[in-house]
């Protein structure tokens, strides 16, 4: 029997991140996939490389998850960005529906092309009604400050305590991403089960960040949890493929590289 897993996710152009780099994930790890697009994001080169977030009307992501669930039997799936509260609103009713054995959650809290108003009612709902469903969620630095309510993590037992905040917040696996934010030569990412925690720490691969590594290494252990995998094995095997795809990222006309896509 063929592994499937789906995503409902934003799209973005350039390749390098949304749905696109999701279902290129899946497609790597030997995981059939099929999406539903909330959003449409796409870099203005002549502003920038500023972003233009074009929200999709809420009824025609209902449609497109009824497709997808109709016609698959699916029981694990990515969330990625969502966007507006209107969108949560569906996305989260469509989830319901259903029991799921895997929900991984990559709490995308900010886009650039959105209002800072907008984007706080976005973070309060998402918060509400989409994170107490997780089964793990992947918050890189900023959003793991933001959903622990912390000041500042500046250190590994900062990130230790905002994944302990996070997993009160209702999600059963927590894995808050230092990435190159942390000071040090590691990149480190914390796992943490509600009883124990695992610290990841590989060295740091530049001082930049990579287009497309957070929604690379959410859709990798997707797909490792749709394959039958537990979360500290999809965790890790996620690690290992965003980092060979950072090691072989791609340069492009933009002021940022994105991500490749290999099998770890």
């Amino acid at each position: 029997m063929t592994n499937r897993a789906y995503v409902i996710a934003g799209s973005e152009a350039t390749g390098g991140a949304g749905i696109q780099a999701d279902l290129k994930a899946f497609q790597e790890l030997g995981v059939y996939g099929m999406g539903t697009i909330t959003c449409i994001v796409s870099f203005d080169p002549g502003n920038g490389w500023g972003h233009r977030f074009v929200p999709v009307a809420p009824q025609v992501i209902a449609d497109q998850i009824e497709a997808a669930t109709s016609c698959h039997d699916l029981d694990t799936v990515k969330i990625g960005m969502l966007g507006t509260p209107d969108t949560i609103d569906v996305v989260a009713e469509g989830l319901k529906r259903q029991p799921w054995r895997n929900v991984v959650l990559d709490p995308v809290l900010i886009c650039k092309g959105q209002e800072a108003g907008a984007a706080l009612d976005t973070d309060k709902a998402l918060t509400e009604k989409i994170l107490p469903l997780a089964t793990v969620i992947t918050p890189n630095h900023f959003e793991a400050r933001t959903l622990a309510g912390m000041e500042s993590i500046d250190s590994v037992d900062d990130l230790i305590e905002a994944a302990r905040r996070i997993h009160e917040l209702g999600p059963r696996h927590v894995v808050a991403k230092g990435g190159v934010e942390l000071p040090g030569p590691d990149a480190v990412d914390v796992y943490f089960d509600g009883e124990e925690v695992t610290v990841l720490s590989a060295p740091k691969i530049g001082e930049e960040r990579v287009s497309g590594a957070g929604c690379t290494f959410a859709a990798a252990i997707t797909a490792e949890l749709a394959k039958g995998a537990k979360v500290g094995d999809a965790v890790r095997t996620a690690k290992q493929m965003v980092r060979k795809g950072i090691e072989q990222r791609l340069v492009t006309s933009a002021p940022f590289a994105s991500v490749t896509t290999h099998t770890p």
